[in-house]
């Protein structure tokens, strides 16, 4: 299974990366489709994505809102400054219970080669101390295992080649 590579580089950004066996315009659909958000993009077992609305187009805005089944709930929103389908999407990104201070910037670039896509995702903070914040959080492994989820999904939206 493909791994994901996390590294942080300069003062306030987070660079990661993972490849998928996958052609890059599946991986942007997961990326920008709410029917295929909330299959993969769910962290550790017991969390569901009960809202996920997305304007896509620069300007517009996304919302997630993910549950637990204790009752807890985690937000967090943005809005698109930059679209390039179907290679890159440049967001905002802001949490309604703010666990690091400030907003973050994310940029998803995918690459394409032999029917494969790598995924580089850059989150810049407004500060090293918010960006340290992260890196000390369990985001590795909630990441890590959204993205296997997601994984998943993209091997069972292909058609197998004869």
């Amino acid at each position: 299974m493909n791994k994901l590579k996390v590294e942080a580089r300069g003062d306030r950004e987070i660079v990661m990366t993972r490849a998928f066996d996958a052609p890059r315009h599946l991986v942007f659909d997961a990326f920008t489709k709410p029917d295929l958000l909330r299959q993969w993009m769910l962290g550790p077992p017991g969390w569901s994505m009960p809202v996920c609305e997305i304007d896509f187009r620069v300007g517009g805005r996304y919302r997630y809102v993910w549950a637990h089944r204790d009752g807890a709930e985690m937000g967090t929103g943005g809005i698109y400054k930059e679209i390039v389908v179907p290679e890159r999407i440049v967001a905002t990104e802001r949490f309604d219970q703010s666990w690091y201070p400030g907003e973050g910037l994310g940029t998803i670039v995918l690459t394409e080669h032999a029917g494969k896509t790598m995924l580089m995702q850059t989150l810049l903070y407004e500060s090293s101390e918010a960006r340290d914040m992260v890196l000390r959080s369990p985001m590795e492994s909630g990441i890590t295992m959204s993205y296997d989820q997601l994984e998943h999904l993209l091997a069972s939206r292909q058609v197998p080649s004869a």
